[in-house]
This record gives C-alpha cells, structure tokens and sequence, in this order.
C-alpha cells in the first residue's frame, strides 16, 4: 500500500511548504544566523519568536522522511514536537500515524499565527485527526502534560526542531512523560552548536540517563534514547 506521504493532498501541501521556505529563507536564513553570531546575551523565547517571525525555517525533506519512517517502525502512541513551524514535519509525523492506524503528535510553538497556519495545513493535507497544534512555551506545556493530553500515555518520541538554547530545558520537562526507551531526537546541533552545547553535554554524559550519537547532515542530529525510569508512577510500557 502506498504510504500517505505520496497522496496528492499530503504531497501537494508538502510542496508548497518547500517552496515558499525556499524562496523566504533564502533572504531570512543569513540575516537570522547573522544575529545569532552577534549576540552577546541569552535570548528570551519571546524574543525568538520576534527574530524567527518572517522566516519558515523547516527541516529539510531528508529529516521528514527520516521522521515519517521512525514513526512507521516504531509505531509510537505518543509524539511531542518542540518547533512547529508551519507544519512541515508534524506533517511528516501525522502522516506516519495515519499510516500506522493510531497515535497522537502534540506540536509546540510560541508563534500564534504559524500556529493558525500549521493547523490549516494538516486540514489540507488530510492528517489532521492525527496532531494537535498548541500555541505556547514547549516546556510549560510538558508541565502540565497529562492535563494537555488528557491522558497520562507516555511519550514514545520527541522531537526538538525549536530553538537549540531551549532543547535542555524542553528535554527536562519530558522527563517526567518519556518511556523508558524513548526517542529523543534534536536537529540543528551544529548549526546552533553553541546554543546545544549545554544540551548535548546532558544527554551525552556517560553517568546520564541517555545513550546518544551524533550524526553529522550539514546541521547537525542528536539521536538519543531515554534510559531513565518511569518517573510519574503510571503504568510503564514497551513499544507496540
């Protein structure tokens, strides 16, 4: 059976992401790393959300169907995603769902009007019974999780393609929700090293509670498993 990402509507949407982020991010791209080589104090998210406003900023194809195919095999329940963007990757994910019959992403961004676009495009595309945009802080929201998701399910994935100085915090507050032998994976690693620095010398200290590798693309990967226990008193579970 072919997979959902070569329906029309999913490819059609995809398509036109990727063309606009081409044409946008190909100003915004250098004026936005340009900032980030100047700036001499940590930024607040607020203050990302500013910078990052004009451009779109997605994952490129390759991670998509990098994302679209982890989600196939591992057949995960629960998907968080830190950075929606315009919906380019939760599509990705969505679509993997849709394909595997069940599961739920949950995609975070601060930006309200990328979120309303987000939503719109997983309509289109047809995959939206499968993700739940929110608009906040990534972290807050994992805070409080349980009460989000209206269910106390571990998450299975993690996927951080927001801003790298925040992926400490946002894989900190997933603590207390990861399965033990969860996914986490981060992008942008080098492409914003110094601001994943203090995140991946976490998930890479021998005495943690991750195993994780590197993986160089142009920007960068962290693929990295929870090895940690359950630590909200629910039920544990193996993957499906």
């Amino acid at each position: 059976m072919p997979s959902s990402l070569s329906s029309p509507r999913v490819r059609t949407v995809l398509d036109a992401i990727a063309a606009e982020q081409q044409r946008v991010d190909a100003v915004e791209q250098p004026e936005l790393l340009d900032i980030v080589r100047r700036r001499t104090t940590p930024w607040t998210p607020r203050e990302l959300v500013d910078a990052c406003a004009s451009g779109y900023y997605a994952a490129p194809a390759a991670i998509g169907r990098m994302l679209y195919t982890c989600v196939r095999a591992m057949r995960p329940r629960v998907v968080f995603e830190f950075g929606t963007s315009y919906g380019f990757t939760a599509i990705h994910i969505a679509a993997a769902l849709r394909d595997n019959g069940a599961g739920k992403l949950y995609t975070v961004d601060l930006h309200e009007g990328k979120c309303a676009a987000a939503r719109e495009h997983l309509k289109s595309a047809e995959v939206d019974e499968y993700a739940e945009v929110i608009t906040g802080e990534a972290a807050d929201v994992l805070s409080s999780f349980p009460l989000v998701a209206k269910s106390t399910e571990p998450v299975d994935l993690l996927y951080l393609d927001g801003w790298a100085d925040f992926y400490l915090d946002v894989v900190r507050a997933a603590e207390p929700w990861l399965r033990t032998g969860a996914l986490v994976h981060a992008d942008d690693t080098e492409k914003f090293a110094a601001g994943a620095r203090p995140y991946l010398e976490y998930v890479r200290d021998p005495q943690g509670d991750y195993v994780s590798v590197g993986i160089t693309d142009g920007q960068g990967l962290e693929l990295s498993t929870y090895t940690g226990p359950a630590r909200t008193g629910r039920p544990e579970r193996t993957a499906a």
